[in-house]
């Protein structure tokens, strides 16, 4: 047995903690002349914006092959499948007209799901946007949250009597960081700060997609955000005054506005005009419970001297030197093959701390994202993680943090986004190089998770 094997197993989670995998549909599906455009085909048809040059095209061939992919998740033995639905897949315009060979690709999805045992998990957005929206203005115009509330309506109607657990949208932060400030991801804005009212329109059409899913039934909702604590590189004022600000911009301007409804300090006059007031009474529409991803904590300090000062290079991104802040190395951790530090315990960290600061509005939490890119099939260093992580989420619970369900990330090797098929994050392996077969091996990991997942119902 090799000496990564020979652990201790698992503690005990709850016998109801709902176990699950995640992916995306631009990630996985291909099939991309069989749905209307999105804005992630327009940014990787520019070259250079993906580093391997590749699209996702084909990706996985999800939307033809989900039957023997559903059927590697059910061997898994995880309880949720967490998936998203393509926006331009079911509204090719991204209004209008529905497309019923779309609408059905997802309710042959489910039911394929459901026949396997395995809890359907759709998330509405995952970064892509119609292009159709796009080209009108997409997230900069309050428009979009209201087409996007309709969407919902749209695919919740259709399979909604099966799909009992809803994502509205997936990492929001992102979406409005690299997309529309940092251009590092579709649409490719460089709009810096003045990306700010793409974070309030995204709160928006959660809201509204709150309150159209429930008017369709839905009792289940939540949204994934992601967070990670923020660490200051020093005690020094300079320091810390850096990393509170990367701490708003990451963290509490995409959790406050839904637990307290109200947006830090400083943030709400810099939103786009109307009543702001009204509109936060929406984006804090009462979920059922709050989706966390996870990577990593973040350690800031104030920006370089002016004399030094260069575009910074961080976990893939290219950084430029007039931000009023500098992510910093944590030394002494191991990282990932994104460059990532490898920290578990900053997951209860993150999860004691978000119980502190919310309290009682804080309702159950999900971890909806959790995962390491790494080569190989034999990929000990996934488990090491996956083990340290799942440990670290155990320790948040006999802390008396409420959460009630992990999904990892993610079922198999993908197209992530700027990095192209560069970066694996898969319990499964898939040979991109074939593209005939494309075909699926299980790694080390998922076997291991496997096992893990047996001995919790044992």
């Amino acid at each position: 047995m090799a000496a990564s094997d020979a652990r201790e197993p698992l503690p005990q989670f709850p016998r109801d903690f709902l176990w699950g995998v995640s992916t995306s549909a631009h990630q996985i599906e291909g099939a991309v002349d069989e749905r209307g455009p999105s804005v992630w085909d327009a940014f990787t048809a520019v070259p250079g914006r993906v580093k391997d040059g590749t699209t996702a095209a084909v990706a996985c061939d999800h939307y033809h092959r989900y039957r023997e992919d559903v059927a590697l998740i059910r061997e898994l033995g995880v309880g949720a499948y967490r998936f998203s639905v393509s926006w331009p897949r079911v509204l090719p315009g991204g209004a209008g007209e529905v497309s019923a060979t779309g609408l059905d690709f997802y309710d042959r999805l489910v039911d394929e799901l459901c026949a396997a045992g395995v809890s359907p998990v759709p998330t509405l957005f995952h970064w892509d946007t119609p292009l159709a929206l796009a080209d009108e203005g997409g997230w900069l115009r309050r428009d979009t949250a209201e087409r996007f509330a309709e969407y919902a309506a749209v695919v919740a109607g259709r399979i909604g009597d099966r799909a009992k657990k809803w994502i509205t949208l997936n990492e929001p932060a992102e979406h409005t960081l690299l997309g529309h400030a940092l251009g590092q991801h579709a649409p490719g804005e460089q709009l810096m700060f003045d990306a700010l009212p793409v974070a309030h329109h995204q709160l928006l059409a959660h809201g509204l997609a709150v309150r159209a899913l429930r008017a369709a039934g839905v009792t289940d909702i939540g949204i994934a955000n992601s967070h990670g604590p923020t660490w200051p590189a020093s005690a020094s004022p300079e320091d810390t005054e850096a990393a509170d600000f990367y701490d708003v911009l990451l963290n509490r301007l995409f959790a406050d506005p839904l637990l307290l409804g109200r947006y830090p300090e400083g943030i709400a006059e810099l939103m786009p005009g109307g009543d702001i007031e009204a509109d936060l009474k929406v984006i804090a529409e009462p979920v059922d419970w709050y989706g966390i991803n996870f990577y990593q904590p973040t350690k800031v300090g104030a920006p370089l001297p002016a004399a030094t000062a260069a575009p910074t290079e961080f976990s893939g991104l290219t950084l430029p030197p007039e931000l009023p802040f500098a992510p910093r190395e944590i030394e002494g951790r191991p990282v990932t093959d994104f460059g990532w530090p490898v920290v578990p315990e900053s997951l209860t960290e993150l999860l004691t701390g978000f119980r502190d600061r919310y309290g009682d509005r804080l309702p159950p939490l999900v971890i909806t994202e959790n995962g390491c890119s790494y080569e190989g099939i034999d990929d000990q260093r996934r488990i090491d993680y996956l083990d340290g992580h799942l440990r670290a989420l155990h320790r948040a619970l006999e802390e008396g943090v409420d959460v009630r369900g992990y999904f990892v990330w993610s079922l198999m090797d993908n197209f992530e986004w700027a990095e192209g098929y560069r970066q694996r994050f898969g319990l499964v392996h898939v040979d991109f190089e074939d593209t005939a077969t494309l075909e699926r091996t299980p790694k080390a990991s998922y076997a291991w998770l496997r096992e893990a997942l047996r001995a919790q119902r044992a």
